[in-house]
């Protein structure tokens, strides 16, 4: 009969000691509890966690030994750990030699002086090229050269002004804000109580002024009220506090200055008054006043979340594991550890976890969260899939061509946060405006209560205590980022994605929008219906194969219809024309293909005008040194919803134009059947960048829709740019908004939608500098006590947001 084997004392998964037998330490890491050998290595697992620096345990290569320095991960103090490459590759993309982008997450910022004091802090460190934040959503955009600055010394820079930053993810992001929910929950737990307790006492206190009450019992009453009134001050109003220290010891007037004076001077002055049995006591005031901001940060939290759904949204698309087909068969990895060239088995039902090609399988695959289209598209063998995407009928083998922040799921979430914290125009004069009006509010705050000293020294402190109250600047610094996060989320919710700061205040004032035609108001999908020989005995097929020799590599539409042909042929010395076509050599001859004046196939007219008289034609010509050798006729289709979008935006008071490249005829037939006035073929990049140059120099705000290499420059004109989905790269990178859902029907959606934010944006600054220059004579005047000051303050701020949050309704 065999012993049992006696099982292996568990080890602690801090620092690697067997776990004494009942221990109850334990620390919850990475959603798991884990089992901790003592109190010590509990505190400092905990440490941390709170730190959202789990990555230590995931990537250390070896446990310390216990009651040596590693204990403590270096992490902590340094940050290394987020230098490595390793830990890089899930959230930072690399650009051009050593230049990086990061999406972070800062902790800890209240206000606007807040953000303002980041971006000037870590801007102004050597090799950091761009940082900017969005206030709405605590996320930041982070670019820097890694050959100057390393990433780990960016967050420690940031953490050396009492702030601190970890790389974006959509699962911290929740975590975060559930423990910032739970702890605003805690503190407005205290406070509402402690609110209720004071004012019963309050009550008593009042009604022994008119009444009568016994002198020692009103003394007890007051300790009473001073005891529960330092419960929610210490405890539910610190984080004041904590902030406006912070903001002085970096020499900034922030927003939580003035709120932390007014609770600090009504909690000392009524203590004083309790402890000399002289004055008048205010601790109702000062514990509502608590109550009231925490009830409105609360509130704005949930607010700020609500905003930013869309953009986080769009990173719980991917899948956590995918199924990797190897030589050993299939097994289930972390899509952390794909690489381009892996094998995907993609199981009905299951989201494509990275950016890849069908191999094998035909299915139907939903887009509808990356492109707002819902009808499934069909995918087969050769065609592209796009990760968080979902599989919908039958498996998928699937080659990996892209990974982490290199998929089209990356880049939209990249294009995304840099417009949600790009600032408008409108913005950064309201964030130039915060620190100079509350350095105002302090000077006028001091001159009223010398005033009200002369005047009534009793009431001079309260009136001082009202007027830092009430006139708190929030709503200033709400009013402009939760509506541009609202609208943005809006957008993308329709397959609109924004991504520029700028892009929605100059949509909301454009008067002129110009179109590219083909790939735009078309479909872009161009057939071949006729091949007609321009010189006897040429031969059609030899033609197309010369044509998909010389294509072959462009990305123009037309390009597509000729260059996936096999033909054998290979074109040297290629070269480009914008706007007339391509040039190149095969076999020893030179050839043109493009525009009739560029194929030097003049002498054709009659031919070509004939051709042209064809419905939806567009001719194309292919010529050698002695002139034309072929025409070829082919035909696109109008987007179903291009007549309707057309008449939506004039309906808005829009100037439509359409200019293209293509012939004046097929131009012209497509400018009549959609009902636009003002139309021109055959212009050259050169031709319509003028013509935008021409309405700007009027003073028009113009915008520009396109999809083509040869309109990057033109939508880089424009003061607002758009391009469609199937658009080139180099033109999405030109662009200020990318058209995902490539229905025009968004396009006036947008219009509206950015003269809404605009108009929303208007109403909050209006409202918040109404609201300051009413409320402030009204404090000064001595009418408002401290606790009605709170109290409008917080409804001031809760106005702003919920005004701001109609935006997110946008259908």
């Amino acid at each position: 009969m065999s012993t049992p084997q006696a099982r292996a004392p568990e080890e602690c998964y801090h620092c690697g000691l067997p776990v004494p037998p009942g221990s109850p330490y334990q620390v919850r890491i990475d959603g798991q509890e884990r089992p901790m050998c003592c109190p010590g290595c509990q505190a400092v697992a905990q440490a941390i966690v709170a730190g959202g620096l789990t990555d230590f345990y995931r990537y250390r290569t070896a446990t310390p030994a216990a009651g040596s320095p590693g204990l403590v991960p270096e992490a902590l103090r340094q940050l290394d750990l987020y230098d490595r490459p390793e830990v890089q590759q899930s959230f930072v993309r690399s650009e051009a030699g050593t230049v990086r982008e990061a999406a972070l997450i800062l902790e800890n910022i209240v206000c606007a002086a807040c953000v303002w004091l980041n971006e000037r802090h870590v801007g102004s460190l050597p090799g950091v090229l761009e940082f900017s934040i969005n206030f709405a959503t605590r996320r930041a955009r982070l670019r820097w050269d890694d050959s100057v600055i390393h990433l780990s010394e960016v967050l420690a820079a940031i953490a050396a002004i009492g702030y601190i930053a970890h790389p974006y993810d959509p699962h911290r992001q929740d975590e975060l804000y559930r423990r910032e929910r739970g702890r605003l929950l805690k503190r407005l737990a205290v406070a509402g109580l402690g609110m209720m307790q004071v004012m019963m006492l309050a009550v008593a206190l009042y009604a022994g002024d008119y009444y009568g009450i016994d002198a020692e019992l009103e003394h007890f009453f007051r300790w009473v009220s001073l005891l529960i009134a330092s419960a929610v001050v210490l405890y539910s109003g610190q984080g004041f506090f904590i902030n406006a220290w912070r903001d002085a010891r970096n020499r900034r007037v922030g927003m939580d200055v003035p709120v932390a004076l007014a609770i600090g001077s009504t909690w000392l002055a009524s203590s004083w008054a309790t402890w000399t049995r002289a004055g008048e006591v205010y601790f109702e005031s000062v514990t509502m006043f608590v109550f009231f901001l925490l009830t409105s940060q609360f509130l704005q939290l949930g607010a700020r979340q609500r905003a930013g759904q869309a953009a986080e949204a769009l990173m719980r698309l991917l899948p956590a594991m995918a199924l990797r087909v190897g030589e050993q068969g299939e097994e289930t990895v972390a899509i952390a550890d794909l690489r381009p060239g892996d094998r995907v088995r993609i199981r009905p039902g299951d989201a494509v976890p990275a950016d890849g090609t069908v191999l094998e399988g035909l299915s139907s695959v939903n887009e509808s969260l990356l492109t707002g289209e819902s009808l499934p598209h069909t995918r087969q063998a050769g065609d592209g899939l796009i990760a968080g995407s979902v599989n919908v009928e039958s498996p998928l083998l699937m080659r990996v061509d892209k990974t982490g922040a290199d998929t089209t799921l990356s880049a939209i979430q990249r294009l995304l946060d840099r417009a949600q914290t790009e600032k408008p125009r409108i913005a950064h004069l309201a964030e130039r405006g915060t620190g100079w009006f509350v350095g105002t509010i302090l000077a006028l705050t001091a001159l009223a209560g010398l005033v009200w000293w002369q005047v009534d020294p009793g009431q001079a402190f309260w009136v001082m205590v009202a007027m830092l109250v009430v006139s708190c600047p929030c709503a200033l610094a709400l009013a402009t980022p939760v509506a541009v996060t609202a609208a943005t989320g809006a957008l993308t919710r329709l397959g609109l994605v924004t991504t520029r700061g700028h892009a929605l205040e100059a949509l909301a004032q454009i008067r002129h929008i110009l179109f590219d035609k083909t790939g735009t108001l078309t479909t872009g999908e161009l057939q071949l219906d006729a091949v007609i020989p321009l010189r006897p005995g040429v031969d059609g097929e030899r033609c197309l194969a010369l044509a998909a020799a010389l294509e072959r590599g462009s990305e123009h539409p037309i390009a597509r219809v000729f260059s996936a042909r096999e033909t054998g042929l290979e074109a040297h010395d290629g070269l480009a024309t914008p706007g007339q076509g391509m040039a190149g050599r095969i076999e020893g001859q030179d050839y043109r293909i493009g525009t009739p004046a560029h194929a030097r196939a003049a002498e054709h007219a009659e031919v070509l005008a004939a051709a042209a008289r064809r419905p939806d034609a567009s001719l194309v010509v292919l010529g050698d040194a002695d002139g034309g050798l072929a025409l070829f006729v082919l035909s696109d289709q109008l987007r179903a919803d291009a007549r309707d979008a057309i008449a939506e935006l004039q309906a808005l008071g829009l100037e439509v134009e359409l200019l293209s490249g293509d012939g004046t005829a097929p131009v012209r037939r497509v400018a009549e059947t959609l009902g636009i006035g003002h139309y021109a073929g055959r212009m050259t990049p050169a031709d319509k960048l003028e013509r935008i140059r021409a309405l700007q120099a009027g003073g028009v705000v113009v915008a520009m829709v396109g999809d083509g290499v040869n309109d990057a420059p033109v939508l880089a004109a424009a003061q607002v740019s758009v391009a469609m989905a199937n658009g080139t790269e180099l033109a999405q990178a030109s662009a200020d908004m990318i058209l995902l859902s490539e229905q025009l029907r968004h396009l006036p959606i947008a219009v509206r939608t950015a003269r809404d934010t605009v108009r929303i944006i208007r109403q909050n600054l209006y409202w918040a500098l109404g609201y300051n220059l009413i409320a402030l004579p009204v404090a000064a005047s001595g009418i408002l006590t401290p606790w009605m000051a709170a109290l409008g303050m917080s409804a001031s701020s809760l106005l702003v947001v919920l005004n701001s949050l109609r935006l997110t309704g946008r259908r």
